[in-house]
């Protein structure tokens, strides 16, 4: 029999041996684990196409702060674009400066152009490229205080204005004072960059223009790359300022993701175009009017308060000239007023000419893509009109229609005598029967006429 301290020794033991045979086991090399591959390095492109609007700064913003959160080495913006609004391009150039990662922009494809607010984003990025074939400038602002600005000429090169050279005398005060601002504005983004100010500055007063190949030669951009891959092979080991440190540029071989708009965005871009927000307000007006006009319809008031409500809230965001949306509403205003007051034309010819000119100067803006197109304006100009031209024709009708109640109406009828009579009788008009009088003799059932009417007393006379 074994003692208790026989069998506690022997499991101590038998512990060891088996902590030895696992120590033994781990120390024997085997299989190494999986680990997980690194992601690829990535460049976020941004497609920035067409007019620049609140749509296209939400956009940027947000590529741009998702590249952030993903790590991408680089953002390119891709640019094709006539201008755009001067506080979303602002907003732009407020995110590019801000950005962690750096931003290049280039001008692509080849035949496409950065004008106006594009030029200013190309300065304000951290490397400026084009494709061949483009061009960039003309940031002139347009429209200035509801005006339009006066024509310039875009010539290939424009000269920087000399040192000590006096600015034009054209123009208003206020045309100065935002010239001067986008001048100065500008040159701070190229001096920040290190790029051309003079030539930047002539872009903004003298509407100046430049190919690729010139761009490059009066240091406006950084190089010429004919597509993306080229680009980015390009400004590998260039190093930029990303505001306090240098940054040297790794972006040789990344994987290239478009980062394509939100539906949000989307519909933001659809709702902001002037066009579909003209149109929208009109729908509204309309709508309301006709939930007015027919108490209880419902589905003309809903349609009609959700695109109006809609309608202002684009032209919020987008720049609109008060007085055009204010002769826009005294125009349909007018228009309306000629259903229930008919002038002949008069009230609905002043509203429909108020219409259309408010219609014309509603968007403070000479850029492509940020005007109302022209044919809507046409189109409910001429609904009005056609409106208006039947409004006159159904009251001048009903001028030179016979009257038919009272006593005028009673002229002329036809009445039948009921018995002979010489002076004084009876006759049957409209089913009643009437005290006659007559200055010839009738009989009974002769057929008579109405002359006049006195009182309940008809005047006859042989028809």
């Amino acid at each position: 029999m074994t003692s208790p301290r026989a069998a506690a020794a022997a499991g101590v033991l038998v512990c060891a041996a088996l902590s030895l045979g696992g120590a033994a086991a781990a120390d024997v090399p085997g299989d190494p684990l999986p680990l997980p591959l690194p992601a690829p390095a990535t460049a976020t492109v941004l497609d920035i196409h067409g007019a620049i609007g609140p749509a296209t700064a939400r956009y940027v913003l947000r590529g741009l702060e998702s590249a952030a959160k993903a790590g991408s080495r680089v953002v390119v913006l891709e640019l094709d674009t006539p201008g755009g609004l001067d506080g979303s391009m602002r907003d732009i150039i407020q995110g590019v400066l801000a950005s962690p990662v750096p931003v290049v922009s280039y001008v692509s494809p080849p035949g496409a152009r950065a004008a106006s607010a594009g030029t200013y984003i190309l300065y304000a990025s951290h490397v400026a490229a084009m494709a061949p074939a483009t061009n960039l400038g003309a940031a002139t602002p347009v429209s200035i205080g509801g005006e339009r600005a006066p024509a310039a000429p875009l010539p290939a090169v424009t000269p920087a204005p000399k040192e000590g050279a006096a600015p034009e005398a054209s123009g208003s005060a206020m045309e100065h004072k935002v010239v001067n601002d986008a001048a100065a504005y500008i040159r701070g983004l190229a001096e920040l960059r290190g790029r051309n100010a003079d030539w930047a500055e002539s872009a903004v007063r003298g509407a100046a223009s430049l190919s690729a190949e010139a761009a490059l030669k009066e240091h406006v951009i950084d190089l010429i790359a004919t597509d993306l891959p080229q680009l980015l092979a390009r400004i590998d080991g260039r190093e930029v300022r990303l505001g306090e440190r240098t940054v040297k540029l790794a972006t040789r071989d990344l994987r290239i993701v478009h980062a394509h708009p939100d539906w949000r965005t989307q519909l933001l871009a659809v709702i902001t175009n002037p066009t579909v927000a003209y149109g929208l307000m009109v729908i509204g007006i309309w709508g309301l009017l006709l939930e007015g006009y027919n108490p209880g319809a419902v589905l003309p008031g809903v349609v009609g308060a959700v695109c109006l409500l809609v309608a202002l809230f684009a032209f919020q965001i987008l720049s609109v000239n008060y007085a055009g949306l204010a002769l826009v509403a005294v125009g349909v205003g007018l228009i309306v007023a000629e259903f229930f007051y008919p002038a002949y034309g008069s009230l609905g010819v002043g509203g429909l000419i108020a219409f259309v000119v408010g219609s014309l100067i509603l968007f403070d803006s000479d850029i492509p893509g940020l005007q109302v197109a022209r044919p809507l304006i046409g189109a409910f100009a001429t609904a009005g009109a056609l409106t208006i031209a039947g409004i006159v024709y159904l009251a001048g009708r009903s001028l030179r229609a016979p009257v038919v109640t009272g006593t005028r109406g009673m002229t002329g009828a036809r009445v039948e005598v009921i018995a002979d009579f010489n002076g004084t009788g009876r006759v049957r008009y409209g089913g009643e029967l009437w005290q006659a009088r007559s200055s010839v003799p009738l009989s009974a059932g002769q057929p008579a006429r109405i002359v006049k009417v006195e009182g309940l007393t008809l005047w006859v006379e042989p028809q």
